[in-house]
């Protein structure tokens, strides 16, 4: 294992958050998964236990962005593929994302959220790519140590081929959203979306108006103007269009 590798690995190995027994993995509908995310761009996901560090659930698209047998690759063949100029962000990324729940949110909610984040990864033909990253944690021990994670890993170079070095935390079951953390910074600063802007920013990339939305969502056509300003206020997007692609950059769409 290279120098590289071993620093991402004490993230999780060295601490004490992570699981100490094996978990019962829930019931999935990876076709679910795929509709969600399959417009994005071209994906693979896979599941890691961090209680062995083993693999599961390997999509076959695997195959085609890196070359892989899902049959046979392991986690570290996965973690070579990153830029080693992104490993010392991913490594802050993944510290910090853990902080942040201890700290902040709560390890009890830790299922109840999607981390996100974006790096450079080698695909099968040599080249560098773009990557999002997406996880979510489906297991917990009795101790609250996180145990399974369904990982999505999705091509955005057809959408940006820079990185922010920032990671957003995304509420799944009416949860707050915290967007645009960046780890090089002593002071962490983000921007904090409720349920409620959340749901008007996935009903903006729908298509639908303020009309539409306010009677989607019971609410007046001025409340979903006055979202909508402070929604962009807080994403610094000067307009609708921008806001998409950061969502979409971020993993909120």
């Amino acid at each position: 294992m290279t120098q590289e590798l071993q620093k991402l690995h004490s993230v999780w190995i060295d601490t004490q958050k992570r699981a100490n027994e094996n978990t019962l993995l829930p019931q999935i509908k990876f076709d679910e998964i795929a509709s969600s995310i399959i417009s994005t761009g071209p994906f693979y996901f896979y599941i890691i236990d961090f209680y062995d560090m083993s693999l599961s659930n390997i999509s076959p698209a695997i195959a085609d962005i890196h070359g892989f047998d899902p049959e046979t690759v392991c986690f570290n063949d996965i973690l070579a593929t990153i830029h080693p100029d992104d490993i010392d962000f991913i490594s802050k990324a993944e510290a910090s994302i853990l902080n942040f729940f201890y700290t902040k949110i709560g390890p009890e909610k830790l299922t109840n959220y999607k981390m996100n984040y974006s790096f450079r990864s080698r695909m099968k033909n040599g080249e560098y790519c773009m990557l999002n990253h997406q996880a979510i944690i489906l297991t917990l021990d009795p101790n609250g140590g996180f145990g399974k994670s369904l990982n999505i890993h999705t091509r955005i170079d057809h959408l940006t081929k820079n990185n922010t070095y920032q990671y957003s935390i995304i509420g799944l079951k009416d949860e707050a959203s915290y967007m645009n953390i960046d780890v090089f910074e002593d002071i962490q600063c983000f921007s904090e979306f409720s349920k409620r802007e959340i749901d008007i920013i996935r009903l903006i990339a729908e298509g639908f108006d303020n009309n539409k939305i306010a009677n989607e969502l019971f609410i007046s056509v001025n409340t979903v103007k006055q979202h909508r300003k402070n929604i962009l206020k807080k994403s610094n997007s000067r307009n609708t269009a921008q806001l998409i692609r950061k969502s979409t950059l971020q993993g909120l769409l």
